[in-house]
């Protein structure tokens, strides 16, 4: 019973112990746990005096000496992400060549490449550099031509980046991609006027193409009313030689001939619009002959 209770009472005082010394050692900042992307940069008396980059354990005693036990007191540890940001600026307001008012949205990305001066050289430096950013892109592309604004977004987005970069580097900042994603209009009537103009241009295509339509219609109907009156003028031309020719060979034979002419003689009296009166005679003269 006893050895339990020496067992229960050791591992508590241990559990204490470890609580306290972890509380201390937080407190002393004996050790610290660097994660990835991240620099410590250490100053004591306001002055820096190191940074630590590699992620991991840390123990600054080993790193900076006796010193570090007084970090606490007379001393601090500034973090600083140097992961990779993006941020996005819009409608920023510029005017072309021709007085038309732009909106232009633009996207960077960035990171920390000097710690020190992101800490201390400039009180807010993401600030200042998205309006270096907006400065920039007013600067570069302010009285261009309306087509240039829509269309060499590539051309002004290096001329942007190569505007910015330089004073970006003073206050510890690496600018990486850069590129003007959006370019719109801001004048609601000038849009309205623009879309107006599309529809009628639109409109006028549409009529076009219909006018040409209907004029290659129109050209192949006389074309094939050509071809028609060409082949009726060709056949009326031909058909008293047929005939003709027809008759001619029909009145090598009388009999035939005769049969012939009294047959069309017959048939143009019945189609004739005035009454025809058979009586016994002229049908025995009609059945005789």
């Amino acid at each position: 019973m006893d050895f339990l209770a020496y067992v229960f009472t050791g591992l508590l005082l241990t559990a204490i112990g470890s609580l306290f010394l972890a509380s201390v050692g937080k407190t002393l900042e004996l050790w610290r746990v660097l994660p990835e992307r991240t620099v410590l940069v250490y100053t004591f008396f306001g002055k820096v005096i190191g940074k630590v980059e590699e992620p991991g354990l840390f123990l600054p005693i080993f790193h900076f000496g006796p010193k570090a036990l007084l970090f606490p007191l007379f001393g601090k540890a500034y973090s600083v992400s140097t992961q990779l940001q993006q941020s996005y600026l819009r409608n920023q307001l510029v005017n072309s060549e021709e007085g038309a008012p732009m909106g232009v949205g633009v996207w960077f990305e960035m990171f920390v490449n000097d710690p020190e001066a992101f800490l201390f050289r400039n009180s807010s430096p993401l600030g200042s550099l998205n309006a270096n950013v907006a400065t920039a892109v007013v600067k570069q592309l302010s009285n261009l031509k309306l087509d240039v604004l829509l269309e060499d977004r590539d051309a002004l987005s290096r001329k942007v980046r190569e505007e910015v970069s330089p004073t970006s580097s003073q206050w510890g900042f690496a600018l990486g991609s850069t590129y003007i994603r959006k370019v719109a209009f801001r004048d609601q009537g000038m849009i309205a006027e623009i879309q107006r103009k599309v529809v009628n241009r639109l409109r006028q295509v549409t009529a076009a193409m219909k006018q040409a339509g209907d004029n290659t219609v129109a050209i192949i109907h006389s074309e094939a009313d050509k071809q028609a009156s060409q082949r009726l003028g060709q056949a009326q031309a031909v058909r008293p030689e047929v005939v003709g020719r027809s008759l001619a060979e029909i009145q090598r034979e009388p009999e035939v001939a005769q049969a012939l002419f009294r047959l069309l003689e017959i048939n143009a009296t019945l189609k004739a619009p005035g009454k025809v009166i058979l009586t016994e005679t002229t049908a025995g003269l009609i059945l005789n002959s």
